[in-house]
């Protein structure tokens, strides 16, 4: 009998909380099986079993946080089998790098009928690394996942901000899931978790996704035959529902919201903030995007007034290199960066995240709108590594999107500067001497007056709307 902790899964955290289990009590487990996702204060991570057995306990239920050191499952090895090794930062960062999608369920193993030599596995994530698969079962399975993700992940969103997916995929096979297996039923865990909240089971559900896979769009057709009421008229609330509604709700403090409310605290009582405005006739830029749009050599890209400010961003950084920098009060000593990781402040289902495209300032305006579409992705299906999420040095917000002008955003802790770009309006403005509707937009940079004087604060925000009121001009700076 073999008890498996929670390990230490890197970047400082300490407690991790459980997303969903995919196994059961007196289920049968394979070495590097996947057997839980967790979710810490940055990503969600999927947990695969250090020994081969059968489940004898699982000493957490889903939604628990535990703390690092805690037991999560007991099972039965049925002789000696090799003591979990705690993983590295960098094992964590490969693995959630390279799973599937914290939506999508493992593809079935194809059986493989032909004979192949017996190979030696060894653990990851929690020991030494995985051995190399080979033959037909490694290419069915690795096609079979990458169908799924193919299915579950959504295309970028039409407008700037990396937001959570909120549409449903309901592709391919109708033919429901099979429940005669004895098996759990196939969903992702915020599927799982919107069945919970609307009370509704599972086992009674026929998934409409791939290989039977449970949509959400499933569970609300379900939420509302159970109501007897059309899903049209669902946002309706009825006066009894009213007046049996709780005069108050509480959430348990945990995961992201947790850790953003920390961070945030931290960085507003550490870091003095100054907050400047410039509002900005951003004309030629909407003009210029207009023109990549339409040309078909950048089809496929996806290119945003948000990358432009990037890319604007990245140059006037290199101009002020001030705002890109940190300070160390441990070493009394201010860290310049050298190079420009920039962090994307990302609303997701979790919560704010922001990861950060790294190398920026190395990158054309078609590499950094490929990068942000790709941070979006990751982000939107919960599996940015924790990688990505962490060694920013400078970060964007884009309230615009919201249709806010301005605001004071706080710091990352341990970055000097954060721009918020607002909605791009149009309004009247003053142009070669007279008034015409122009495409304007305000741009709000808090910085952290310890690194950051107001001279230099001015003229890294200055930079940035010369750029975007005449994106040439990027030339005679870069």
């Amino acid at each position: 009998m073999r008890d498996f902790a929670l390990p230490d899964l890197g970047e400082g955290l300490t407690e991790s909380e459980i997303v969903a289990w995919r196994v059961q009590v007196g289920d049968h487990v394979e070495l590097n099986q996947i057997i839980a996702d967790v979710e810490t204060a940055k990503a969600v991570v999927e947990l695969p079993s250090p020994f081969e057995g059968t489940v004898t306990a699982l000493h957490a239920a889903e939604g628990e946080t535990v703390n690092v050191g805690e037991k999560l499952f007991s099972c039965d090895t049925g002789g000696d089998a090799p003591a979990p090794v705690e993983p590295t930062t960098e094992a964590v960062a490969a693995t959630s790098a390279s799973a599937p999608a914290a939506d999508v369920a493992p593809a079935p193993e194809v059986a493989d009928a032909s004979d192949e030599p017996a190979e030696t596995r060894e653990p990851t994530l929690v020991g030494y690394g995985a051995g190399a698969e080979r033959g037909p079962k490694r290419r069915a399975r690795r096609l079979g996942g990458a169908a799924l993700r193919d299915d579950l992940v959504p295309a970028p969103p039409e407008h700037d901000r990396l937001e959570p997916d909120t549409a449903t995929h309901a592709g391919g096979s109708a033919g429901g899931h099979d429940a005669g297996r004895g098996e759990r039923p196939r969903s992702t865990p915020p599927v799982r978790k919107l069945a919970r909240d609307l009370g509704i089971d599972l086992e009674r559900v026929v998934g409409t996704g791939e290989r039977g896979l449970i949509t959400r769009s499933d569970v609300e057709a379900a939420a509302s035959a159970a109501t007897g009421a059309p899903e049209a008229t669902e946002s309706e609330p009825t006066r009894a529902a009213r007046e049996a509604a709780p005069a108050e709700t509480r959430i348990p403090i945990k995961g992201v919201r947790k850790h953003t409310a920390a961070a945030m605290v931290r960085s507003a009582f550490t870091a003095p903030h100054v907050t400047e405005f410039l509002t900005v006739d951003v004309t030629a830029t909407m003009e210029l995007l207009a023109g990549i749009r339409a040309d078909r050599a950048y089809a496929g890209h996806k290119v945003t007034p948000l990358t432009v400010v990037a890319k604007a961003l990245c140059i006037a950084a290199g101009r002020t290199p001030e705002v890109n920098s940190r300070w160390d009060e441990e070493a009394q000593e201010i860290v310049r960066f050298g190079g420009v990781n920039l962090g994307i402040a990302a609303a997701t289902e979790r919560g704010l995240v922001v990861p950060n495209v790294k190398g920026a300032e190395r990158m054309t305006l078609i590499e950094l709108a490929d990068a942000i579409s790709r941070l979006a992705e990751t982000a939107r299906a919960g599996r940015t590594a924790p990688a990505d999420l962490s060694g920013g040095t400078i970060s964007i917000t884009n309230i615009g999107v919201f249709g806010i002008d301005a605001g004071t955003p706080i710091l990352n802790p341990g970055e000097a500067a954060i721009l918020a770009m607002g909605a791009v309006r149009r309004t009247p403005w003053e142009h070669r001497g007279e008034v015409a509707l122009r495409d304007v937009m305000t741009l709000s940079l808090s910085f952290d007056h310890r690194l950051v004087d107001g001279e230099q604060g001015s003229r890294f925000l200055a930079d940035v709307g010369r750029i975007l009121r005449d994106p040439g001009l990027a030339l005679t700076m870069a």
